[in-house]
């Protein structure tokens, strides 16, 4: 009989800390966000150029390491604030071209962010309501990324506009996936760190914003 109480409330305690880290992960993930999107509007408004790539990738994965390394102290939420800053200012210049690019720019931002909230809101509803396991996922979103990652930088260095709208549809793709993996990964305890939990399902939104806008603007621009 005691054996039993201790298995009911090993797992009562162990949903009430599933239900926290969920709970904390779409609390940050919101408030990274709207952070991201306050410093977007700061280099919108300032019309700050495009960072050269190899320094968005060079600050990108340095605040990612420090992130991943900062995960389980207070300096890990300085960490992210940093991480999803520094991505939302270089958002700012992608979306000032779009604005200025084509007639129809605010209507391709608008249906690009309404498609991410869409598809995020969606796989995370369908996630969290049917609590299927995901975790068999992994394996093939870190290989897809990777090539997904790698095809994209010869797309930039070569100038070859065929394979980066191919990447990009790989990438919406891949990000639908990991946010599917990811909170499942929530779920069945996989993750217990929302800290890393909301890097996940932020660079999965951006990355999912941005393709969108890209396709949308390839398909749908009007000069």
């Amino acid at each position: 009989m005691a054996t039993h109480d201790r298995v009911i409330t090993s797992g009562r305690q162990g949903v009430v800390e599933t239900n926290k880290v969920i709970r904390s992960t779409y609390t940050l993930l919101a408030m990274t966000l709207g952070f991201s999107a306050v410093t977007a509007g700061v280099a919108m408004l300032s019309n700050a150029p495009p960072l050269p790539w190899f320094m968005v990738l060079a600050g990108y994965f340095g605040l990612l390491f420090l992130t991943n390394a900062m995960r389980n102290s207070v300096w890990g939420l300085v960490s992210i604030f940093a991480l999803t800053g520094f991505m939302g200012y270089t958002l700012g210049p992608l979306l000032s071209f779009y604005l200025g690019a084509f007639s129809n720019g605010s209507q391709l931002v608008a249906m690009a962010f309404g498609g991410t909230a869409a598809i995020f809101l969606g796989l995370s509803g369908y996630a969290l309501t049917t609590r299927k396991d995901f975790s068999f996922m992994g394996g093939f979103l870190f290989v897809g990324i990777l090539v997904a990652f790698l095809a994209g930088l010869g797309a930039m260095v070569f100038s070859m506009p065929a394979l980066s709208l191919a990447v990009s549809a790989m990438f919406i793709l891949l990000m639908s996936g990991l946010i599917l993996w990811q909170t499942s990964e929530m779920i069945h305890g996989g993750e217990t760190n929302y800290i890393m939990a909301t890097v996940t399902l932020y660079v999965s939104i951006f990355n999912l914003f941005t393709s969108l806008l890209h396709i949308l603007g390839i398909f749908g621009g009007d000069d």
